[in-house]
């Protein structure tokens, strides 16, 4: 097999036993690698209704068909499992190096499944692996095991931690490579943290076959010169993925006090341009990557000074920042670090916080509740506790743990309408009162509420290379226009197939389909075209809709906050806007071939897709 390694490890964790299996290259070729080939496995291998966090559950780690060759920033992995978070298919994804040690190591991917009755970690060490006992682990966090880890099986292993999130089975902790390369979204901490274990290490030398060596050099080497001329690598060179936050705030769009305002008076304090002033000591970058869009940080001020990590990203600093209307990068900077240590989704817990913000401005969470403790917008130390409170579970932190959608639940009193997350999921710092498809793009992603399924919220020459219909260009922002729905599908499918394939979405945005399908094609010798890279993607896409409707989620879910579609924005260039999302969802089923009373993929689309075994699965009649 050419591309993939041809093997995964499946490892039961009830019994201790490791086992390998062949990868069938039927299956490889329609499902490709990391998100769509651990999408197959699980959605074949979970019965519906699976605790996510009990023994039934299965984790999948998977490198992408790309990872670790010579194309640029093909370095990435994804996790795909049942989220305590949404309850329904989610997948996270990470960058760094851990990926491609995990593929060089001779595997492309492990299943794990059932649960330890002690902490352990899974040590793979060029093709052989084995678990071993992680007690002395437990309750440390990512940076200290991965150094005793390090110091333990050598320096040439990278390690995939918890922190004690995960270990706690915060809904949203995360999964830590690389030291602060996150797989953050969706829970997959909690449950990895569920399974009791704590690790993953890896070392390996293999090397990835290749059907076409000298096409394959050819077409990397004409990527890494695409890239260096692009301007999307210009702006990310120059200031990280922060340089998005003034994009997104002259627009109007960029979600401050909780959603209830859409353009940030202290951006100017939070920018790229700040970020660089205040934080910067250095760029870095992924495994393979020409624009090492990382920063690396130091706190030069404050409470925290001399304390040193990487980031803060802008989602970070937009939900820690604007957000929870807190103006001090510093503190911005150190929630991050904690994050990265503890093992948290920064989307989520800074959601989350300024949810708890204006619950607490509104009365609706009381002090009784906090333990007496004030909690409200602009206040950085408060806003630092609570980080280490929500790892811990501690006092409020527990509730606070839960995510915002179960928060509302417990809390009551219509706050359900500012619980800003679609599914479960929170969502990231894009107010889609400013940018309409974006809304669609919320909606319809399969993981819950989510900004790089269909990255629409950028510049539309991002966009433009993956629509299959020229004219489905993205218009005015602010108005709903039926036909943009396509764009919204044409880039799910698009990215999907980049996340199969282990590539950094930012830098695959500069090339366009054809380039990518002709270095898959000269990769694995497999007949793939323009047609099989947009099939592809459809096919794993709709894989992941079936998932979630055998969950029980259809039409009903592809929903967005009521802030949203009722609340007008209050200033700004898009003040008085609100989401119509009806004008725009009807169409994208219509582009999809999904019914419009259900949301469930119709029968002759799934059968087009190769798909005919889901039909009986999300369909009671069946002929």
């Amino acid at each position: 097999m050419f591309g993939l390694m041809g093997k995964i490890l499946r490892v039961n964790l009830t019994a201790g036993e490791i086992r390998e299996e062949e990868i069938p290259e039927d299956r490889a070729e329609k499902f490709m690698g990391g998100r769509g080939l651990a999408t197959k496995y699980l959605f074949d291998e979970l019965k519906p209704g699976a605790d996510a966090l009990g023994p039934e559950n299965k984790l999948i780690f998977m490198s992408g068909l790309l990872t670790g060759t010579a194309s640029p920033s093909a370095g990435r992995y994804s996790v795909v499992t049942k989220s305590p978070l949404t309850n329904i298919w989610c997948q996270s994804n990470s960058g760094g190096r851990w990926g491609v040690d995990l593929k060089r190591s001779g595997f492309d991917g492990i299943i794990f499944e059932g649960m330890s009755t002690r902490p352990v970690y899974l040590m793979i060490d060029d093709g052989k692996a084995e678990l071993r006992d992680a007690r002395r682990l437990w309750g440390k966090n990512v940076s200290d095991v991965t150094r005793i880890i390090k110091n333990d099986l050598g320096d040439k292993f990278n390690a995939a931690v918890i922190g004690q999130a995960g270990e706690n089975r915060v809904k949203y902790a995360a999964i830590l490579n690389d030291v602060h390369r996150a797989a953050g979204r969706c829970g997959v901490g909690a449950v990895m943290g569920s399974k009791k274990l704590k690790a993953i290490a890896v070392r390996g030398t293999r090397k990835i076959r290749i059907a076409d060596t000298e096409t394959f050099q050819e077409l990397s080497k004409k990527q890494f010169e695409l890239l260096n001329e692009s301007i999307l690598a210009a702006g990310l060179k120059a200031y990280g993925t922060n340089l998005v936050l003034d994009m997104v705030n002259v627009c109007g769009g960029l979600p401050t006090r909780n959603w209830q305002a859409g353009v940030c008076p202290f951006a100017e304090e939070i920018n790229g341009e700040a970020l660089s002033e205040k934080v910067l000591v250095k760029q870095t970058g992924c495994f393979a990557c020409p624009i090492e869009c990382g920063r690396v940080s130091e706190i030069r001020k404050g409470p925290n000074i001399g304390k040193r990590g990487e980031g803060p990203e802008y989602e970070t600093v937009g939900t820690f920042g604007s957000m929870c209307g807190i103006q001090d990068l510093e503190a911005i900077t150190m929630a991050g670090y904690l994050c990265n240590d503890y093992g948290l989704d920064t989307i989520s817990c800074g959601s989350t916080i300024a949810f708890a913000m204006e619950c607490f401005e509104k009365g609706i969470l009381k002090k009784d509740a906090t333990g007496g403790m004030e909690i409200g917008f602009g206040d950085s130390e408060t806003m630092i506790k609570l980080v280490h409170m929500i790892a811990n579970r501690e006092g409020v932190g527990d509730l606070l743990a839960e995510g915002t959608r179960i928060m509302a639940q417990r809390l009551g009193r219509d706050s359900e309408r500012f619980a800003m997350n679609v599914k479960g999921l929170e969502l990231p710092a894009y107010d889609s009162r400013g940018a309409k498809i974006t809304g669609l793009a919320f909606a319809t992603a399969n993981r819950g509420g989510d900004h790089v399924t269909a990255y629409v919220q950028g510049p539309t020459f991002l966009a433009s290379p993956f629509l299959v219909v020229e004219e489905s260009e993205i218009g005015d922002p602010l108005q709903e226009n039926p036909r943009e729905a396509k764009v919204v599908k044409d880039m799910e499918d698009a990215l999907t197939v980049f996340d199969a394939a282990g590539c950094c979405k930012f830098m695959g945005m500069t090339l366009d389909a054809q380039e990518w399908a002709s270095i898959i094609a000269a990769l694995t010798g497999w007949k793939f075209g323009v047609e099989e890279f947009r099939k592809t993607g459809e096919r794993i896409y709709n894989l992941e809709r079936a998932f979630n409707v055998r969950e029980g989620q259809g039409r009903a879910e592809d929903t967005l906050p009521k802030r949203l579609l009722e609340e007008p924005l209050p200033d700004g260039p898009a003040a008085g806007q609100v989401n119509n999302l009806e004008m725009l969802l009807e169409p994208y089923y219509e582009f999809r071939n999904w019914d419009k009373r259900t949301g469930k993929p119709n029968p002759d689309k799934l059968r087009e897709l190769g798909l005919e075994d889901v039909i009986a699965q999300i369909y009671e009649d069946t002929e």
